[in-house]
C-alpha cells in the first residue's frame, strides 16, 4: 500500500519540489494552498490558510473525507509542515502586525495544526517541520522569522519525545539559501545576491529547491526510521 503525505504550502517553492520528489518515490501526496493550487500535478490540492487556526476543524474533516474516498484509509503517513511567509525587517522596524503574522503561520500554525492532525497520522509515521539555516547563523532583517523557526526546532524535539510511543518520528529540516520565491525570489533571480552568498557557502553556490526536497524525501524514507528529534541543515555548508 503506498504511503500518503500531507504537505502544507505544496503549490510552489520547496513544498512543490517536495511533492514532486515524493510522487517520484511512489508516495501519494495531498498538499495545501491558499487559493492557488499551482500547476497541476498528480496530487490532491486542499485549500488551507495555515495561520487561520479557527479553520482547522473543517480542514481535518475534509482531509478525512479525502483519505476515505480517494485512498480508502482513515489515516496518512507523513506530515510536512512547510508553509511559510517571509518578513524582512530589522528588530527596530518589525511591527506587531508583522510579528503576529509570522507567529501565526510559522509557530502557532505548526503547533496547532500538528496537534489537530496527530490523531490522523498512522503509527510509525513521520513528521518533518521546516526550519531555516538562519536559526543557526544570522542574516540581516530576519530576527523575527528566525526566532519563530527556533521555536519550531524546540517544539519538534518535544514532539519527537511525545510521539515516540506511537513510533512516530519528528525532525526538522533547515534549508540554507535556496532559489525559490522566498524574499521576492531574489535568491533565484538576483545574480549579485547569489554571488555574494556563494562566498560564505562551502560548496560555493545557492541551493536548488530539488536539493532541499531530496533531503526531506530521504528523511521520510524507510532507511531513516531511527532518526528523531534532530535538526538536519541543508545549507551547502554556509558559515562553517
Amino acid at each position: 500500500m503506498p504511503k500518503i503525505a500531507l504537505i502544507t504550502g505544496g503549490n510552489r517553492g520547496l513544498g512543490r519540489a517536495t511533492a514532486l520528489a515524493l510522487i517520484d518515490a511512489g508516495v501519494e501526496v495531498v498538499y495545501t494552498h491558499r487559493g492557488d493550487p499551482g500547476e497541476k500535478i498528480d496530487a490532491v490540492p486542499l485549500e488551507l490558510t495555515v495561520g487561520a487556526l479557527e479553520t482547522y476543524d473543517d480542514f481535518a474533516a475534509e482531509l478525512r473525507r479525502v483519505l476515505r474516498d480517494r485512498f480508502g484509509r482513515e489515516d496518512f503517513d507523513f506530515l510536512v509542515n512547510n508553509a511559510g511567509i517571509g518578513v524582512h525587517a530589522s528588530i527596530a522596524d518589525t511591527t506587531v502586525e508583522a510579528f503576529d503574522e509570522l507567529l501565526n503561520v510559522h509557530f502557532r500554525g505548526v503547533f496547532f495544526l500538528t496537534q489537530k492532525l496527530l490523531p490522523l497520522i498512522a503509527d510509525g509515521g513521520r513528521i518533518i517541520n521546516l526550519s531555516t539555516g538562519l536559526a543557526r547563523f544570522t542574516g540581516d532583517g530576519y530576527a523575527a522569522y528566525a526566532s519563530m523557526k527556533g521555536a519550531v526546532e524546540v517544539f519538534t524535539r518535544y514532539l519527537a519525545k511525545e510521539a515516540a510511543a506511537r513510533g512516530i518520528t519528528a525532525n526538522t529540516v533547515a534549508p540554507g539559501p535556496s532559489a525559490t520565491e522566498f524574499a521576492g525570489g531574489m535568491l533565484r533571480d538576483d545574480e549579485q545576491v547569489r554571488a555574494g552568498l556563494a562566498k560564505v557557502i562551502a560548496l560555493g553556490r545557492v541551493g536548488e529547491p530539488e536539493e532541499i526536497a531530496g533531503v526531506i524525501a530521504a528523511m521520510l524514507s524507510h532507511d531513516t526510521r531511527w532518526i528523531t528529534g534532530q535538526r538536519i541543515e541543508a545549507s551547502g555548508g554556509m558559515h562553517l
